[in-house]
């Protein structure tokens, strides 16, 4: 693929400020939940408080007979409801498909986690429907919970599903073991770490929302979502078995999604249902404690990573044994999430000749996980990183020293890894020497000194990182230069707070030579774009950018022949002049948009023809600072360098790091979604949740050191999710670095890290 040059797009780079702000910050954003519905009933959930329990009765008598009920539906009623299928899959080395279980939207006859639907109420007011739902009885007969995975895959543990014995989802292998045993029979040294990773929710600011509008036959439903296609598909194809022209999906504005809106929840399927049931537009607004009882999930992994050495310290191959918790049901990625995920950077940056995986996965009684920033790499990296830097100590080296001894070389490029991915081009050691420089790495050892001073122990940690970018590549983008001197242009990705309207107007702007204020992207509704893979895998720039500018081409090519009556000449003698089209060799010329002024609108379109994947790269330095007194963590400097091709807006480019680090730090420090035994959610508000704030925070410093993608026309890499992947790695170094080579815990709170300690001295002493 031929990288587009710079000089044909002018405008690409510059830090254009946000068009979108403007209209949000001003109160002119439009969100499911504000959105005016006059008349709209309303619809409240009847969750089970049970983790695993046989559902007995569902007794809605008395729900029905209060005032405002206009219907209480359970699983009698959504019966002729299907199956939410998961849309990837993964095989046992036997060519065994994972196991699949059956999730309705309503649960027959039992629950296998806590907020797991059992009835649906639906009526005039909130207060109404809530009050119905109260009066509701069911009947429960409790079973015994599983919560941790390797419980679940315990010999004799009890059956969650029918349909999974033993409770494995898949026993699922990767790369070459016979290959890696020789390698460990060779090694001069082999190192050995283990990680659980805690659960986490994603967090976003608005909540999960549904309104279904019935209209003459079709159902509208407008929701919050990380792609309507996506939805669409699964609701006509699988849930509701309606033809795709019933059924039309809406996203307006979304506040946040980073994975758990990607996926369809019994919820939408339920309030489509009982829009066309009852013929009348319901809606449904999710609070906080749903959203932790109910959405996808992530993380929460139990592995060990074994790493060989030769006598040069040249790492020479790596095995990972690991248990994936899949929750109580498999959701719509979780099968790529684990596995793939953690197979695409589970090498990193290093050159290591032989490595072998095995997962397996196990169904729990809990909520199902799914794809959250990172969908499985920063697990990884921390299980990677972690034992880089033990090796390092075990040895006696320098872990920058053995670091930069195994990066992949510039010239390995494009470089296959033991685990058959392919990073298509880079220059590690270029990042780590900008990486160290842009940290102040030659003043460490005096800021040590100085914490020490005061009674606190400093430490610094590295993180060697990278994003495998993905999501489906099923794009078709539509561009029209409109009468009024405006561009329409249509996509099916979706933002959810990125700045896909800034982005993809630069990269229209730049093809076109108009200024971006002209162009409105459009996304969000299955029935005026004809395919979309939505938002996921740090894609979105990839796909629809370099989507736009063949669109944009095209609309170009098409304006020629309109151009050749306009001017009176043939369309072989009309050139683009960057905005305007011209007579060869002559001084007649008309704009762009006085040519679609006169003759109409001029449209162009173009489905994605490039590979999805880019391999964007980064290598991260923490400084923490420890109070060995209260295990309390102060992240004093962070810095990264950043290897993310060709950059469109270097402005927008430092917003997805900033939130991409503050996510990976959240999970390092501070967040776990907390089940107790009996699977009871002990995290369910953000009173029990802790995330993020200003304040746990530094100023974050990087610098760029990119080498474009060949994979695409625009040379980009998907960066979205790399600084995700690496700040969880690189605090977890530094946490240990400070407290002399000690594991903690992950999340690092003051009590894990104290418990760590274990009479661990200032001076760097133990005892």
């Amino acid at each position: 693929m031929a990288i587009m040059a710079f000089d044909a797009l002018p405008g690409l780079g510059q830090p254009l400020r946000r068009l979108e702000d403007p209209r949000l910050l001003t109160g002119g954003g439009r969100f499911t939940a504000d959105l005016p519905a006059g008349g709209a009933l309303h619809a409240v959930f009847v969750r089970s408080p049970h983790a695993h329990a046989r559902v007995l009765r569902v007794d809605g008598a008395a729900a029905r007979a209060m005032p405002g009920v206009a219907a209480v539906f359970s699983a009698e009623d959504t019966a002729a409801l299907g199956h939410t299928p998961a849309l990837t899959e993964i095989f046992d080395p036997d060519g065994r498909r994972h196991a699949e279980p059956p999730r309705l939207p309503i649960a027959p006859g039992r629950v296998r986690h806590v907020g797991e639907i059992v009835a649906m109420v639906v009526a005039d007011t909130l207060a109404q429907a809530r009050d119905a739902a109260e009066a509701i009885e069911v009947d429960y007969d409790p079973l015994p919970a599983l919560v941790l995975p390797e419980d679940a895959l315990a010999e004799g543990a009890p059956a969650i599903h029918e349909e999974a014995p033993g409770n494995l989802v898949c026993d699922w292998h990767k790369g070459d073991a016979a290959a890696v045993q020789a390698a460990f029979a060779r090694a001069a040294h082999v190192t050995r770490v283990a990680l659980r990773s805690p659960r986490i929710v994603a967090g976003y600011i608005e909540t999960r929302a549904a309104l279904a509008e019935w209209q003459d036959g079709v159902v509208t439903l407008t929701t919050p979502s990380q792609g309507v296609h996506v939805l669409h598909r699964l609701l006509c194809d699988s849930v509701l078995r309606w033809p795709r022209e019933r059924l039309r999906v809406v996203t307006p504005d979304v506040g946040g999604g980073f994975g758990p809106k990607l996926p369809l929840y019994p919820e939408q399927s339920l309030v489509c249902f009982a829009a066309d049931r009852l013929r009348h537009a319901v809606r449904w607004v999710q609070d906080r404690t749903e959203h932790h009882l109910a959405d996808t999930h992530a993380r929460d992994l139990v592995a060990e990573l074994s790493l060989a050495l030769d006598a040069e310290g040249r790492f020479t191959a790596l095995r990972v044994e690991a248990i994936a918790n899949f929750g109580a049901y498999v959701s719509l990625v979780t099968p790529s999430i684990p596995t793939g995920g953690l197979a695409k950077v589970i090498t990193g940056l290093y050159d290591i000749p032989a490595a072998h995986i095995r997962m397996r996965c196990a169904f729990t009684n809990t909520a199902p996980v799914d794809a959250v920033r990172g969908a499985g790499k920063p697990e990884a990296l921390v299980l990677l990183e972690r034992a880089v830097d033990q090796a390092a100590r075990e040895t006696g080296r320098d872990p920058v020293a053995l670091r930069r001894l195994n990066l992949v070389p510039r010239d390995a490029f494009p470089y296959r890894t033991a685990l058959g991915f392919s990073y298509e081009s880079g220059d590690y050691h270029a990042l780590l020497d900008a990486a160290l420089r842009e940290a102040d790495d030659d003043g460490f050892v005096a800021r040590r000194a100085a914490s020490r001073a005061r009674g606190r122990l400093r430490g610094r940690g590295l993180s060697c990182h990278l994003h495998g970018s993905g999501g489906w590549g099923d794009e078709t983008s539509i561009v029209q230069v409109l009468p009024d001197g405006t561009i329409a242009a249509r996509t099916g990705t979706q933002s959810q707070g990125q700045g896909h309207a800034t982005a993809f107007a630069q990269v229209l702007a730049a093809a076109f030579g108009v200024e971006p204020a002209r162009i409105r992207i459009l996304q969000g509704d299955s029935a005026t774009i004809p395919r979309g893979g939505g938002t996921g895998g740090s894609s979105s720039t990839i796909v629809s950018g370099t989507t736009f500018a063949l669109a944009a081409r095209a609309a170009i090519e098409a304006g020629k022949d309109v151009a050749g009556e306009a001017l009176e000449a043939a369309a072989a003698d009309i050139e683009w002049q960057h905005g305007a089209y011209a007579v060869v060799g002559t001084d007649r010329r008309i704009g762009l948009f006085e040519l679609a002024a006169r003759s109409g609108q001029i449209e162009g379109r173009a489905d994605f023809a490039d590979t999805v994947v880019t391999w964007p790269a980064g290598i991260a330095v923490a400084e923490v600072e420890v109070d060995p007194e209260t295990g309390e963590v102060t992240l004093d400097r962070f810095s990264a360098a950043v290897d993310a091709g060709t950059v469109v807006n270097p402005m927008l480019l430092a917003g997805q790091l900033h939130g991409g680090f503050a996510a990976g730090i959240g999970g390092a420090l501070l967040e776990e979604a907390c089940y107790d035994a009996d699977g009871q959610l002990q995290s369910a508000t953000l009173m029990d949740y802790a995330m993020p704030r200003a304040a746990d925070l530094p100023d974050f410093a990087y610098v760029l050191a990119g080498v474009p993608s060949p994979n695409n026309a625009l040379g980009i890499k998907g960066v979205g999710e790399l600084p995700t992947n690496g700040a969880p790695a690189a605090v977890a170094n530094a946490v240990s670095d400070a407290l002399g080579g000690a594991a903690v815990t992950l999340p690092m709170t003051p009590r894990n890290v104290w418990a760590a300690l274990a009479g661990f001295r200032v001076d760097g002493g133990i005892g």
